[in-house]
């Protein structure tokens, strides 16, 4: 019920020209998410070097899809789980948290935001005892479960049609999808360029601090976390969250994949890196998760059309599934 998702050949047409590229679906794991990949690995890894036992609460700082991950898999392992969360996050993710039997405490931007959830969970783990603590945007456990499973997964489903990436690209909320399948990647075409996306209201990666506001929620927080190496990346690739809402509207609307806007943000960034590499290259990404989670933010609102926007020049044709292995 974790991993092993789909690819999808999307073809489209932009500026007359016909295009593909190729996503994993990753909205199709257990709860949702690419986050699930994740969330799965670190308790394996840390119930093999003893670093969570039975018993033990779990307690996690999140943007959402990570708090949902671990409340499902945390369950169903018998742990109780403790999710804090930034108050400005879509009411969907926190009533998806409590219906999985997850404590969640919402944090205020005068409680300090994202980074002070985190310092929450730790000032907590610090209180009670039998806590184990997850940090995802510091373990490399994170980076590794997509080095282990994504990386190797879309590898063998391009080899599939004979195809080999000419790029991957991906939002950066941990940064682990980025740099875990990316290390796979590299490892086996040393050519393939890797490319962070963040939104161009508010970025993060290029400026290294919290700049303006965006409503891509799940990537760019508050701060360049930890496990991501941007010197082993190439260049940061920037998205309107505009046209990142209006391009994940068309994916439901027009194709049926009911993706989140973070799937349309890397879909015009996957655009992008096309456009510098070539109307024919292969150039793959993920569709985060799935649009349960904003049904009552700005995804399902009129959002205009925008000068330099991509979205408006995009037409879905249809895709066709390369299917799990």
């Amino acid at each position: 019920m974790i991993g092993n998702t789909p690819l999808l050949a999307v073809h489209y047409r932009y500026r007359s020209s016909e295009r593909v590229i190729y996503a994993k679906a990753e909205h199709l794991n257990l709860t949702g998410s690419i986050k699930d990949r994740m969330a799965l690995h670190i308790l394996h890894k840390a119930y093999d070097e003893g670093r969570i036992r039975p018993g033990d609460k779990i307690i996690e700082a999140t943007s959402g899809n990570t708090g949902i991950a671990f409340s499902a898999i945390g369950r169903a392992l018998g742990h109780d789980v403790t999710i804090f969360m930034p108050d400005w996050m879509s009411r969907e993710r926190v009533a998806l948290i409590s219906s999985l039997g997850a404590q969640i405490v919402p944090v205020s931007k005068e409680q300090g935001g994202f980074l002070g959830s985190i310092r929450m969970t730790e000032e907590l783990a610090a209180r009670e005892a039998q806590t184990f603590l997850p940090c995802q945007f510091s373990n490399c456990a994170n980076v590794e479960a997509h080095e282990t499973t994504t990386g190797p997964e879309l590898h063998r489903q391009l080899q599939t049609r004979g195809l080999s990436p000419a790029a991957f690209v991906a939002g950066v909320g941990t940064g682990g999808t980025i740099m875990g399948t990316g290390r796979y990647l590299r490892a086996h075409f040393p050519g393939v360029k890797l490319h962070p996306v963040e939104p161009a209201e508010s970025p993060t990666l290029s400026t290294g601090c919290k700049v303006g506001h965006h409503r891509i929620q799940g990537v760019s927080d508050e701060f360049i976390p930890a496990i991501v190496e941007l010197q082993s990346l190439d260049a940061v690739i920037s998205v309107n969250d505009g046209d990142a809402i209006l391009l994940a509207q068309k994916l439901a609307a027009q194709l049926g994949l009911a993706v989140g806007i973070s799937s349309g943000a890397n879909f015009i960034a996957a655009l992008k890196a096309q456009n510098e590499l070539g109307d024919d290259a292969v150039v793959a990404t993920v569709f985060c998760d799935d649009n349960k989670k904003y049904l009552s933010t700005d995804l399902l609102r009129e959002e205009p059309a925008r000068d330099g926007y991509h979205s408006p020049e995009v037409e879905l044709l249809h895709y066709e599934t390369i299917g799990r292995l």
